[in-house]
């Protein structure tokens, strides 16, 4: 398992994608997986740098694992205890001016990944996904 840590910002999102994105070549992993690996790199980050931190500054540690051909990204961060998998998913079948703000980045990441989980333990918010490469 690999690890690394980066501040809480959106400008880390690059850093963090180029960093998972050379795992997955060293991986042979499939084009169409390493870019919805990419975009749940994305929308976690930037809920990450948005949300956990409203009031200091604050860090994420990213570990990555791929065993029989499964990628697997754990997000941990000490900000405030969010479960981003409790929200109710967006109604699709309405128009975006319809919809309500919020919840479409988490949706498109259930949907992308093969598992998703959340668990919040000793201060700090656990987001795991998994994904068939």
């Amino acid at each position: 398992m690999r690890e690394i840590r980066l501040q809480a910002r959106r400008e880390a999102i690059a850093e963090l994608t180029a960093w998972i994105d050379a795992e997955l070549e060293q991986a042979e992993c499939s084009p169409k997986a390493q870019m919805q690996i990419d975009v749940a790199i994305d929308e976690i980050m930037a809920n990450i740098a948005m949300y956990a931190y409203p009031d200091r500054e604050g860090s994420v540690t990213v570990r990555y694992d791929c065993r029989d051909r499964t990628a697997e990204m754990t997000f941990i961060d000490e900000g405030i205890p969010y479960n981003p998998l409790d929200n109710p998913e967006p109604d699709v079948t309405l128009s975006a001016q319809e919809r309500k703000i919020g919840g479409l980045g988490i949706f498109l990441v259930k949907k992308m990944a093969d598992e998703v989980s959340y668990r919040y333990e000793n201060g700090k918010n656990i987001l795991t996904i998994r994904k068939h490469i």
